[in-house]
This record gives C-alpha cells, sequence and structure tokens, in this order.
C-alpha cells in the first residue's frame, strides 16, 4: 500500500537510538525525507543519514535553545518538515521506591522524558502555524499506561503523554492545521540494545510475557510500522488523539500461569 510518504519530510528525534533508527530506515522506505536528531550518538547518526539519504541533527532536548533551532535546522536540510517523530526519551536503569528517590532524579527524568516532547512539539508547531500542516506522533511507553514499579518517575512522564497532554495537543493543533492530526504509540518489552542482556536471561522473556497473550518480545521494526501507518494521511487520516499500544496485548494482570 502507498503511503503517500515520498517527499514529505520527517524529523524522528533519538533517530541513532534502537527504535530510533527502525523508525529512520521505515519512513526512508516510504520515500520520505527524514533528519535524525542525536544528543550523543553523532556518528551513528551521521552514518545512518548517510545510508538514507537524509540530515543529521544535534541538540540537547532539555536546552530549549537546542530544542528551537532543532525545527528549522531540519527545514533547512530536508527543504520542508511536515512529520514530528518524538522518540527519544531516558530510562534510568536504578530501581528506586518514590520513598528513597531524589528530587533531582525526579525532574531530570520529567525533562529527559516529559519537558523535551512539550519542547520539540512547540517548536515543530511553530512551524506548522505557517504551513497549515502538520503530523505528530508521539513514542509513549506500556509503563505510562500501567506503571512501572521503582520507576514512577518515568511512568509520570509517560503517562503524561499518553493522557492530558495528547488530548489537549490534538484539539490545539487543529486551530493551525484543520487536518492535523497527534498520535502515541507505547511499546511494550522491545528488543533493543539496552534490554538485551536481561532477554537473555534464563526464563527473563517467559516472565515479562505472562501479561501477554502473544508471548513474544517485540522488534524495533514492529513500532516503526505502526509509527509510519499513524504518520500517513493516507492510511490514518481520521485517526487522531489515539494510544496506540504495541505490546503483545499486554494488561496490568497475569494471563498465564507459567
Amino acid at each position: 500500500m502507498d503511503t503517500e510518504l515520498k517527499g514529505k519530510g520527517v524529523l524522528v528525534t533519538g533517530g541513532a537510538g534502537g527504535i530510533g533508527t527502525a523508525l529512520v530506515r521505515a519512513f526512508s522506505g516510504e520515500g520520505a525525507k527524514v533528519a535524525v536528531h542525536y544528543r550523543s550518538r553523532e556518528a551513528k547518526a551521521k552514518q545512518l543519514a548517510e545510508e538514507v539519504g537524509g540530515a543529521a541533527v544535534g541538540a540537547d532536548l532539555t536546552v530549549e535553545a537546542e530544542v528551537d533551532a532543532l525545527v528549522p535546522a531540519s527545514v533547512a536540510a530536508l527543504g520542508r518538515l511536515d512529520v514530528l517523530v518524538c522518540n527519544a526519551g531516558v530510562w534510568p536503569s536504578p530501581d528506586v521506591p518514590v520513598w528513597e528517590m531524589s528530587l533531582e532524579r525526579w525532574r531530570r527524568t520529567l525533562a529527559e522524558n516529559l519537558d523535551s516532547v512539550f519542547l520539540c512539539c512547540r517548536g515543530f508547531l511553530r512551524h506548522v502555524a505557517t504551513t497549515g500542516v502538520g503530523t505528530i506522533v508521539i513514542i509513549s511507553s506500556t509503563a505510562g499506561l500501567f506503571g512501572e514499579a521503582g520507576h514512577s518517575d518515568y511512568a509520570a512522564a509517560k503517562g503524561a503523554i499518553a493522557g492530558g497532554f495528547l488530548r489537549s495537543l490534538k484539539n490545539e493543533l487543529g486551530r493551525i492545521a484543520p487536518l492535523g492530526r497527534v498520535n502515541v504509540v507505547c511499546p511494550g518489552w522491545t528488543e533493543v540494545d539496552r534490554n538485551r542482556d536481561k532477554l537473555g536471561g534464563q526464563g527473563f522473556v517467559k516472565r515479562v510475557t505472562r501479561t501477554m497473550p502473544l508471548r513474544k518480545v517485540g522488534q524495533p521494526e514492529d513500532v516503526a510500522r505502526v509509527v509510519v501507518s499513524l504518520a500517513s494521511d493516507f492510511i490514518s487520516g481520521h485517526v487522531t488523539g489515539e494510544v496506540v499500544t504495541v505490546a503483545g496485548g499486554m494488561e496490568g494482570r497475569v494471563l498465564h500461569d507459567d
């Protein structure tokens, strides 16, 4: 099926990461021009951008001035910008319950996962206000839907994205782009670098898929295909304000005894 994304400009934040790389390649495969955002993975971002004929653009998404420059830089590199994919995020690895969590960690996690999305969307919407067209897809997490013990900071940030922020943004977007759309994708366990060691542990996959009817771990490409579909006005032109979970049917309860 033709997604009608050919020639469109797409900015993927965190484009050099596991899911980000799959996103960049998936959009490029549809003929889109892609700006690969990076913060620390400059070499990988530039290599990927060269591979797909796109551009690498750097910014710390927690720094307002750098984010404000990101969309203009992407427009300059691609010639146009039609789609924003907010994929970048940081999962703090130490398990810390609320009663032991420092305010510094709480604020840092929210800055990296919520403030960054706000700033990217604000910058993109300022551009949309001049063009009248634009689509946003934001990557959240199943942690934002079901919670995650030891990571209440991360779950709170991701839950805010999939809740009040999304529902407010879909209505505001319509004021400047009558056909503009914004949707959220919530991946569950996905085979990316930071999860690879855990997934290789004995019995780990069996344990984490007890809440899923599809007892397998997702691949970055599973997420990318859904994002591309939501970004396509041809496929999803009447879909906005929705949360799509890519997690094998995950529920907040145990489905399997073994």
